[in-house]
C-alpha cells in the first residue's frame, strides 16, 4: 500500500471503531431508559403518558401551543370536544 492509502485505511478504521463504540454506548443508554420506564410502570405510572411528556418537554412552548390549537380544532371538527 502507498502511504496515502495506508493513512486513509487507518482513518477509516478509526472512524468505524468510534462508530461502533458509540453504538454500544447508545444501546447501553437505551437499556437504561427502558429500565427507568419499567421502574415507573412498577410504581403505577402510565408509561405511554410519560413518553408523551418527555416528547412534549423537548419542544419549545410555542410549538406545543400550536400543536394543541390544531389538535383542538381537529377534535372540534370531528365532534369530539
Amino acid at each position: 500500500m502507498t502511504d496515502a492509502t495506508s493513512v486513509a485505511a487507518d482513518q477509516l478504521k478509526s472512524i468505524i471503531e468510534r462508530i461502533e463504540r458509540l453504538e454500544e454506548d447508545k444501546k447501553a443508554i437505551a437499556d437504561d431508559i427502558k429500565e427507568v420506564y419499567g421502574e415507573a410502570k412498577a410504581n403505577g405510572f402510565d408509561v405511554a403518558i410519560l413518553r408523551k411528556i418527555v416528547s412534549l418537554r423537548k419542544k419549545p412552548a410555542a410549538e406545543r401551543a400550536e400543536e394543541d390549537a390544531i389538535l383542538e380544532l381537529y377534535l372540534q371538527a370531528l365532534g369530539m370536544e
